[in-house]
């Protein structure tokens, strides 16, 4: 017997409520009752929220990650499974993955794989709910390959370089890992052995005479032996040679050796006739063609023009002129950097390296030079290598120097070169020049956002052996903050072609530059001279570069008309020196001090205008509110200055009194404003009697003079600060107390890291050094030489 009742949702919750409650089954009869198991029912339900979400991780390789996942509270309790990118995850057949009793997923070892979108599913007879997607990101950090082994040596003989590199793809960077740290590159210097070409020996003696009536003799390809690619020797290493009738071995000739010179003086015979009878026939056919040719004359005889006779070719003359035997022309081998020591394009001899100066015209008194200086210009652009070089003698000095070194310098410029003592190798005896090349002279190549921070210097001759590195200063624009950019030395190689030798803020110590970038100023040790300019290049827009506005005017004005021009230039000593030498030719005079602006690269160009001009007595005859000189003009032209002029017109010849405002800006950047008031007839400053300050002291100086310090107390200082000290009272301290402690690897590097810590403190210091500050210096290191500071210039 079965039965069965069937009671809604509602029937219950309206007599029980909204509790559980539970059913059972009764059945009765006359011999007694039964009551069936109670039965408890509740409402299932399955909230919507999640406890407890996962969260995404970025993580390494191999790294455990634990996901968690709390499902909504539910009636019955929900069941959890995870998914990848909607797929089920299984850890039953993937032992990577691991659940908890707590629902969390747990990744063993994370794989590139594992990379996903993970999502935490619960579930029960209700419904199914979705957590939000938790994004794991497995990446890899990049790592260095093994280095590489090094290239062959730049140089075919003597210095050049070898560079070894490495990859990143060890591993390679995935996913947003670190890129490796480090330089990819390596560079060092190596010597490359010269070739060596084979030389003979001399001939051994003549052997005795053989039977066959011949004596030898041999040599060997010894003196030197062929080495390192050299060529070997040419001609024969064995000679033979018939001897005469008396040394030559008496034999009797048998009946064979008879006929056989008789067959040999037949056939000698027989080719002579042969011979004669070819020379016979040709000579013969030759004159019977010479003879149709003479009778064929007779033929044209009648048909010559008359009174016309052949004229000479109008450039005839060219035909006598002799070949030019003095032009050479040579070809550069290898890779784009300058090898000094390469044949055929400077050869360094014992001797002087330039031709000496006639008559003795060239002595040094008191350490200073005195000598001619158009004539030695003149005499250096007749050399090869020179003739490019400009003939500018205001902008070039240049001294003979010995080990002792010295200083040369171009007045109000900036620009110097320190030759250090022992630079030069003892007994050698350089003639050394400085100069600065005009920017429109020699074009340097520009591309992107690259622009010109320095003016284009030239020292040497390029070649010359340096025992150790000199140091070259000029001036430099940028606002030399290296985060804006990317700043690049380059020089021109002997192919007139401009190449990057130094990376700011990447230098080697085994390159054969380095460069101290301050403020305004550039201080490069080098030992290869030659010419060299500072490129920089923006890495955004915030990069800038310093330019000096200049305003000048005409010193007398009797017209109506009265101009103002105002001077965009590189914030350089060199560029003013010529603005200013160019404006006291003109007659000009400076109106205002120099302001500077940071022109940033940001492609605006640079606007000027006038403003507050007194309408009663001026008025501007611009056309325009502004004038505008293009950005690029300024970043990337050939220009070393450029100049707008305002043209003002006075109402009435007594008005003298000029008062007005004048803005120069980047559009949506920096600007400068100069306030103008001042008499046109009785301001007449000179345009270098207050800003261009002259520098009167020598272009050259050699030996002592040109240092502060001693000679002999440098070598005391260096002998006591170069060897290590255990309380770091060295030069590493001295290095620090003059703030120079980020060039410590540079330093280390050399032989003696003191001289050129002394080096750089001289270059720096030469016209506002204190050498009592730097005997404190020297005092607060414990070095008992800083006392010889203190003694006077006479007792020295």
């Amino acid at each position: 017997m079965q039965v069965t009742i069937d009671i809604t949702r509602q029937q219950v919750e309206k007599i029980f409520g909204l509790d559980e409650y539970w059913c059972q089954c009764v059945a009765w009869s006359t011999t007694g009752t039964q009551k069936s198991q109670k039965a408890y029912i509740r409402i299932a339900y399955l909230r919507k929220n999640f406890e407890e979400e996962p969260q995404g991780k970025e993580v390494t390789l191999d790294q455990e990650v634990l996901l968690r996942c709390h499902p909504p509270e539910g009636v019955p309790q929900a069941e959890v499974e995870w998914q990848r990118n909607e797929d089920v995850i299984n850890p039953g057949s993937d032992l990577n993955f691991f659940m908890t009793t707590d629902h969390s997923l747990v990744i063993k070892k994370a794989r590139l794989g594992d990379t996903g979108n993970y999502t935490c599913v619960a579930k029960n007879i209700v419904a199914r709910r979705k957590s939000n997607s938790a994004t794991v990101l497995v990446y890899v950090n990049g790592g260095w390959s093994t280095w590489t082994t090094w290239s062959s040596c730049s140089a075919v003989c003597g210095r050049g370089w070898q560079k070894r590199s490495r990859s990143c793809t060890n591993p390679t960077p995935l996913n947003g890992g670190t890129s490796c740290e480090g330089q990819n590159v390596q560079k060092s210097a190596c010597v490359a052995t010269c070739p060596v070409d084979g030389g003979w020996s001399e001939w051994s003696k003549w052997s005795a005479c053989g039977a066959d009536c011949s004596m030898w003799r041999s040599r060997e390809c010894s003196q030197p032996s062929p080495g390192t690619r050299g060529k070997d020797c040419q001609g024969l290493d064995l000679q033979s040679l018939n001897c005469t009738s008396e040394q030559c071995p008496q034999t009797v000739s048998g009946a064979e050796d008879v006929a056989l010179y008789v067959g040999m003086v037949a056939v000698a015979l027989c080719l002579t006739l042969l011979l004669i009878v070819v020379v016979l026939v040709y000579r013969r056919k030759k004159e019977d063609l010479d003879s149709d040719v003479a009778d064929s004359s007779i033929l044209t005889t009648g048909f010559q023009p008359m009174g016309i006779k052949p004229s000479k070719p109008e450039n005839s003359h060219l035909l006598t002129i002799q070949p030019d035997l003095t032009t050479t022309t040579t070809s550069y081998q290898g890779t784009l950097r300058s090898r000094p020591h390469t044949t055929g394009k400077f050869s360094m001899t014992n001797g002087p390296l330039l031709d000496p100066l006639p008559n003795g015209s060239h002595t040094l008194h008191n350490g200073k030079l005195n000598s001619d200086p158009a004539e030695f210009v003149s005499r250096l652009s007749t050399q090869t290598y020179f003739k490019t070089l400009p003939r500018d003698v205001a902008n070039t000095s240049y001294g003979t120097f010995n080990f002792l070194g010295g200083r040369l310098t171009i007045p109000s410029t900036g620009i110097s070169l320190l030759i250090p003592p022992e630079a030069i190798p003892r007994g050698k005896i350089y003639e050394i020049y400085l100069t600065v090349q005009r920017k429109e002279d020699l074009r340097l190549p520009l591309a992107g956002c690259q622009t010109l921070l320095s003016p284009v210097v030239s020292c040497g001759p390029p070649g010359v052996v340096l025992s150790r590195p000199v140091i070259l200063s000029m001036d430099h624009c940028s606002d030399a903050c290296l985060d804006n950019w990317a700043v690049r030395l380059k020089k021109q190689n002997y192919e007139g072609t401009w190449e990057d030798v130094l990376l700011m803020g990447e230098e080697l110590v085994s390159e054969p530059y380095y460069c101290q970038l301050e403020a305004e100023t550039c201080r490069l040790f080098t030992e290869h001279l030659g010419t060299l300019a500072l490129v920089g290049e923006s890495l955004h827009m915030g990069a800038a570069k310093r330019l000096r506005l200049v305003l000048f005017s005409d010193a007398y004005c009797s017209t109506l008309e009265y101009n103002i021009r105002v001077y965009c230039m590189d914030d350089t000593q060199d560029v003013f020196k010529e603005v200013m030498q160019m404006e006291r030719q003109l007659g000009g005079r400076l109106i205002d001090e120099p302001h500077i602006l940071l022109f940033k690269d940001s492609y605006h160009n640079l606007r000027l205008s006038i403003h507050d001009m007194p309408q009663a007595h001026w008025r501007s005859k611009l056309l325009a509110g502004y004038q505008e000189i293009p950005f690029y003009h300024i970043w990337n032209g050939s220009q070393r200055y450029l100049h707008c002029t305002f043209t003002l017109e006075r109402l009435s010849l007594s008005t003298c009194e000029l008062t007005c405002q004048l803005c120069v800006w980047q559009v949506e950047g920096e600007g400068q404003s100069f306030s103008l008031d001042f008499n046109i007839a009785k301001d007449t400053r000179a345009v270098d009697a207050e800003f261009l300050l002259m520098d009167i002291s020598a272009t050259a100086l050699a030996g002592p003079s040109a240092f502060q310090i001693p000679y002999l107390i440098r070598q005391k200082i260096c002998s006591s600060l170069d060897a290590p000290c255990p309380n770091g009272a060295d030069w590493r301290m001295l290095a620090q107390r003059l703030k120079l402690e980020r060039h410590m690897s540079f330093f280390a590097s050399k032989a003696s890291p003191t001289s050129l810590i002394l080096d750089l403190w001289e270059a720096q210091h030469f016209h506002s050094g204190n050498i009592n500050q730097l005997a404190t210096v020297m005092a607060d290191i414990g070095k008992q030489e800083a006392m010889i500071f203190l003694v006077s210039d006479g007792e020295c």
